[in-house]
């Protein structure tokens, strides 16, 4: 039993498999019937199930009829879930004569994006009767006719089809005539009249007819028409047509007037029976306004613009007739060539205006139908985007076609895409539409902040000041809106056991940086951070770069002297120099170190002096103490040397050491000469005070000589004052002069400044000379205060024109003390003033190690150093008596021009300091402690460099 059933489950199964496919097939399209002239809402057929769907959810769901701009004859009912009719519908107007009647529709399921096609077929109903165009029809027959002549009878027309058409026809009751219905090869049925007996004129010379036309419907509806058959003469020959039928084809764009054909038909008989007249039958309202009959020559004309797709076939029944009425019949058969005048139709059924960057490809965006009215080659249409966009074409059902994504996209790229979809048919020449679609690409927080570089550097020097702006980094995220706002910081991490948030910190919307506190380079020479640069998506993405903080070195520590260091029992080191030594032997060796780095830890060392001058020389670069030259029997035996230890930074920082060095061949001899040795002064250094001391006094001797000149003159002006009151002067002006110092040697002077007012109408003056004052150094032309301008009597100018008024001499910070008036003039004499002098500034005091000396700041190559010699000792004086007699004789304002120390007039003006070491630097005052200095330095607020290394940063004390 089990080998006969088993070919019978295959067979059921192969069938089962046939069917789905087949119900798959089908299962896209659906059919219904309705019959013509139903009424609006009319069920057609349950829709929402023929969907599997239930009628609620075809409102939930998108479910539509999509319509290409032709009227709408169907509609859905959301309630029922049916389709209904939306109108009336007339098949004979929508199908006219054709055997079957379809409309095509298309059913749009929007949530699943699919189409289904629906195909409704218009069932004829009778509703029209056969109709004979005219209500009477004249047919003349001539007497002499024989029985059996046939004449053709008007045709009814019924638009409906099938056995609702016309079927047939019914002719009065008549002795005479009969009907004879023929049927022709396209089935048309033609009745004709048919003389049964031979006719009489004089008997009857009117028949009178009635032609009934019928058609097969339930019930049956007919048309008449009344045929008058009037008897005439014997017209024994009808016309007769050149063809039976004529055939001609016509593109559709064939311009209105053009001549489409000529129909020509011939009748044999003579005078008016041989006139042969033509004229359309069965004549429709499209033919008649589409084609036109000359009536005499036959020549058909287009009278209409032809479409191919309104109609692309004709069919045209042309009768030609002669006088007495006899008729042939032809046919004029015009074929419509398609032209490709139709551009493709593009109607977009669903369209997404947005899509999310991060969708995934082959996501739906539009779904669109095209079509084109052309037919053939000229209807076929393709729709195509540019190939480099990341779209894709497909086409789904029928003539509908979907874009979708073709990969992932990336707004940052393209934000905004304007698809251009062209529908372009296959005619010739081909024509096209284009459908623009704007998609935009929303953004997704995809991208993290990104930093220019992979890393930072920058700089700072150290000292700087608190908030300082260090650098400043930024970010870039090409997300848009709040994905793009980027805010910064910094990682967590200490240095040196402190956070460095308390070195740095960051503006989180700027990503400036700013030192939180003055950095030290010998503390702190880099700071490695680690910035992060975060946005403000959902969630946050962020990126971090390393910025390397290096702190510059500044020269803001003075030189440490490393050896010989200082002892601390309160001895002096001492280092031990044979006698027999030859000239660069090796002393000692002076080490310092310097905390800075760089060009600032360069360090140079210098013999800043030393007892014998000569006998020593120390290395630039290696601080190595050597004999200068063979030590002698009478160089002593205790050797003092100050090294001074200068760094290259700026300003650059010195320290400074002294060195005990012993001559001697041994130890023992070492102990026995230092203990015999007393302390004396230094025979340089005495002699060297002296000149000074004998320098001072011949300057003060000058300047006394000066004063005295000076209240001379003061009180042979008063006096010729006093003759000019008679003359009515108002004004005697006073000379007055400013003893202005030697540049740089300012501290041996004085500055004077006189203050007169002398009034006219009270026939008196009022003098005052203000008080001496001494200042370590002269005032500049710049810093005297505001002078009171003198008013001078033109009298007294014409006649004393020697003097002048100088208001460049009054300053403000001098000042005198008037001790009595004399006369009522009120003018006190020079003898009468009481000069004060103020006591010695605390600032020119010097230390010990500085006594005397040159600083240690200054380069012995470039300002000079301290003359070795008594030679340059004495050229020195010499320069400062000159200056100073100059001075005295008021040939000069004591300078001779900026630096020149008044040498220029002496010695010729091409002599300035520029030819003469800068001593000044090098000049103290016993008892003071000051260093005479520039003084164009001062007004530059520039400090001479010490040799002292006494910056406040280093802290180190002169070495003695």
């Amino acid at each position: 039993m089990a080998s006969p059933f088993c070919p019978n489950c295959c067979r059921l199964i192969w069938i089962c498999v046939l069917l789905g496919a087949l119900w798959k097939i089908r299962a896209e399209q659906i059919r219904y019937s309705v019959p013509e002239e139903l009424e609006k809402g009319s069920l057609v057929g349950n829709i929402a199930k023929d969907l599997g769907l239930e009628p609620r959810e075809l409102a939930k769901r998108g479910v539509r009829i999509v319509s290409r701009g032709r009227t709408q004859l169907f509609a859905l009912n959301p309630r029922s879930g049916s389709l209904v009719t939306a109108g009336r519908i007339d098949r004979e107007e929508l199908c006219d004569r054709s055997p079957k009647c379809v409309v095509n529709l298309e059913i749009l399921l929007e949530d699943k994006v699919k189409i289904f096609g629906v195909e409704v077929e218009i069932i004829d109903i009778n509703d029209n009767a056969p109709d004979f165009g005219a209500e009477q029809r004249e047919i003349k027959v001539a007497e002499s006719e024989n029985p059996g002549t046939r004449f053709p009878l008007p045709e009814a027309f019924d638009p409906d089809i099938g056995i609702n058409s016309l079927q047939g026809y019914q002719l009065s009751s008549n002795v005479h005539f009969s009907l004879d219905v023929q049927s022709g090869a396209d089935g048309i049925k033609y009745p004709e009249l048919v003389l049964e007996h031979a006719l009489d004129r004089e008997e009857e010379a009117v028949h009178h007819l009635i032609l009934t036309a019928f058609d097969g419907g339930d019930p049956v509806y007919s048309g008449t028409a009344r045929i008058l058959v009037t008897l005439v003469d014997t017209n024994d020959n009808a016309p007769v047509f050149t063809q039976p039928e004529y055939h001609i084809s016509v593109w559709e764009n064939v311009t209105v007037g053009s001549r489409l054909l000529t129909v020509r038909a011939t009748d044999p008989d003579e005078g008016a029976n041989g006139e042969v007249t033509y004229s359309f039958r069965k004549v429709r309202d499209k033919i008649s306004q589409l084609f036109q009959l000359n009536s005499l020559t036959g020549d058909i004309t287009i009278l209409g613009g032809l479409d191919y797709e309104d109609s692309g076939f004709y069919d045209i029944d042309v009768e030609a007739h002669d006088g007495p009425g006899l008729r042939a019949r032809s046919k004029v058969l015009v074929t419509i060539l398609d032209v490709n005048d139709n551009a493709p139709e593009v109607t977009v059924t669903s369209l997404t205006s947005s899509i999310q960057e991060t969708s995934s490809p082959g996501t739906v965006i539009a779904l669109f139908n095209v079509h084109d009215s052309d037919s053939g080659e000229n209807g076929l249409v393709t729709c195509s985007i540019l190939d480099s966009l990341p779209f894709t074409l497909e086409k789904t059902y029928g003539n509908y076609y979907q874009l979708s994504t073709h990969r992932a996209l990336d707004r940052e790229e393209v934000a905004e895409y304007n698809i251009t979809v062209t529908a372009t048919d296959h005619g010739t020449p081909p024509l096209s539409t284009e459908t623009y679609i704007s998609l935009n690409v929303a953004d997704v927080n995809d991208n993290p902040p990104a930093f220019p570089h992979a890393s930072y550097m920058a700089y700072i020097p150290e000292n700087n000041p608190r908030g300082a702006s260090i650098f400043s980094v930024t970010a870039h995220d090409p997300d848009s809106n709040q994905n793009s706002r980027v805010t910064y910081s910094l990682a967590e991490d200490t240095l040196q056991g402190s956070p460095l948030s308390t070195y740095v910190s960051i503006n989180k919307d700027t990503g400036v940086l700013y030192a939180l506190q003055s950095f030290d380079y010998e503390q702190v020479r880099d700071l490695q951070l680690l910035v992060t640069a975060s946005d403000s998506g959902d969630p946050p993405l962020s990126t971090n770069v390393s910025l390397s903080i290096f702190v510059l070195d500044q020269n803001d520590n003075a030189p440490e002297i490393l050896y010989p260091a200082l002892p601390t029992d309160g001895s002096t080191g001492v280092e031990l120099a044979p006698r027999s030594a030859e000239p660069g032997y090796l002393v000692t060796k002076v080490v310092a170190v310097d905390r800075d780095s760089g060009q600032n830890a360069w360090l140079s060392y210098r013999l800043l002096k030393a007892s014998e001058p000569g006998l020593f020389a120390v290395g630039l670069h290696t601080g190595e103490v050597r004999t200068a030259r063979a030590l002698l029997d009478r160089d002593a035996i205790k050797q003092s040397l100050v090294v001074a230890v200068q760094d290259h930074g700026q300003p650059p920082l010195s320290a400074t050491v002294t060195l005990t060095v012993a001559v001697a061949d041994s130890i023992p001899d070492v102990l026995t000469d230092l203990g015999s040795l007393k302390p004396s002064v230094d025979p340089d250094d005495s002699g060297l005070t002296l000149y000074l001391v004998v320098a001072v006094a011949a300057v003060s001797c000058v300047f006394l000589a000066f004063v005295i000149v000076l209240l001379a003159l003061r009180l042979r002006h008063w006096h010729l004052s006093r003759l000019l009151q008679a003359s009515g002067s108002g004004l005697a002006g006073v000379p007055a002069s400013q003893f202005v110092g030697v540049d740089g040697v300012r501290a041996f002077l004085q500055t004077y400044s006189h203050e007169v007012s002398l009034t006219a109408d009270s026939r008196g003056s009022h003098v005052i000379f203000p008080q001496p004052n001494y200042a370590d150094t002269l005032i500049s032309q710049e810093s005297c205060g505001k002078s009171e301008p003198l008013l001078i009597s033109q009298d007294l100018l014409e006649t004393k024109g020697e003097f002048s008024l100088n208001q460049d001499l009054l300053c403000e910070d001098a000042s005198w003390v008037p001790s009595t008036n004399h006369g009522d003039a009120g003018v006190p004499f020079a003898s009468d003033t009481i000069l004060k002098q103020a006591p010695p500034n605390t600032d020119w005091r010097f230390s010990q190690a500085q006594r005397p000396g040159t600083s240690g700041s200054q380069n012995g190559d470039e300002t000079g150093t301290w003359p070795n010699n008594q030679f340059d000792t004495e050229m020195l004086q010499a320069m400062i008596l000159a200056s100073a007699s100059e001075a005295a004789d008021g040939s000069s304002t004591l300078g001779g021009g900026a630096g020149t120390m008044g040498l220029s007039a002496r010695y010729g003006p091409q002599f300035t300091l520029q030819h003469v070491p800068d001593y000044r630097q090098n000049v103290y005052i016993p008892g003071s402690n000051a260093t005479l200095t520039n003084a164009a330095g001062k007004r530059d607020g520039k400090a001479p460099a010490g040799g002292n290394g006494n910056k406040k940063k280093s802290g180190k004390k002169e070495k003695k």
